[in-house]
């Protein structure tokens, strides 16, 4: 009996985990006139601050679909859980 072997070198495999300087990154290449603050005590479970001018005038929810569509298909692989605190300039201050 013969037995094919898969050459894997073919099909690269992404790493599986992102760290907190890789996240922060990708976060400032999205909103590159942002203060963006990443943290994590894992590197599985991160938390993400970010005041940036194109959150000024959007919803909540509209601000958390701008940052899901930077991070694309991460958000659930690489990333497992994400904390998100988005404000526009000046909104930041008054957050507790």
């Amino acid at each position: 009996m013969r037995v094919a072997l898969l050459n894997l070198t073919r099909f690269p495999i992404a790493p599986c985990f992102m760290n907190v300087t890789q996240l922060k990154t990708l976060l400032i290449e999205a909103f590159p006139q942002a203060e963006v603050q990443v943290g994590s005590l894992d590197e599985v479970h991160f938390t993400a601050r970010i005041v940036a001018r194109e959150f000024a005038g959007l919803t909540k929810v509209a601000r958390h679909r701008r940052v899901y569509k930077a991070l694309g298909s991460r958000l659930g692989g690489e990333i497992h859980a994400l904390s998100l605190e988005l404000f526009a300039p000046g909104e930041a201050s008054l957050a507790p």
